[in-house]
C-alpha cells in the first residue's frame, strides 16, 4: 500500500525575484507531486506539497540545495490533511 502525505512549507532565503516557484513546480513535477506554491510579502515563500512521502523527502532536499539565484537559509514544514481532488502542482499569483 502506498502512503499519500501532504505538507505546509514555508521557505526562508533569497526565494523571491530568482525563479524559485517555477524551479519547485518543475520538481514537483518531477518527483509526481501535487500542490502549490506562491509568494508572501513577507519575503518568504509558501507551498503545499503532496505524494508518497520519499517523494516529498527528496523534493525537499532539492529544494533546500537551491541553485545559483536560489539561496535557501531555512525549511519549515508540517504535515497536515491531505486533499483529495487535486491532479497537479501550480503555482499561484
Amino acid at each position: 500500500m502506498i502512503f499519500i502525505n501532504r505538507y505546509f512549507i514555508k521557505v526562508y532565503g533569497r526565494v523571491q525575484g530568482v525563479g524559485f516557484r517555477f524551479h519547485a513546480q518543475y520538481l514537483a513535477d518531477h518527483f509526481k507531486l501535487t500542490g502549490w506554491v506562491k509568494n508572501c510579502e513577507d519575503g518568504t515563500v509558501e507551498m503545499e506539497v503532496q505524494g508518497r512521502e520519499d517523494d516529498i523527502d527528496a523534493f525537499k532536499i532539492k529544494i533546500k540545495e537551491g541553485n545559483r539565484f536560489i539561496k535557501v537559509k531555512d525549511i519549515y514544514s508540517e504535515k497536515i490533511d491531505i486533499t483529495s481532488e487535486e491532479k497537479t502542482f501550480r503555482v499561484i499569483y
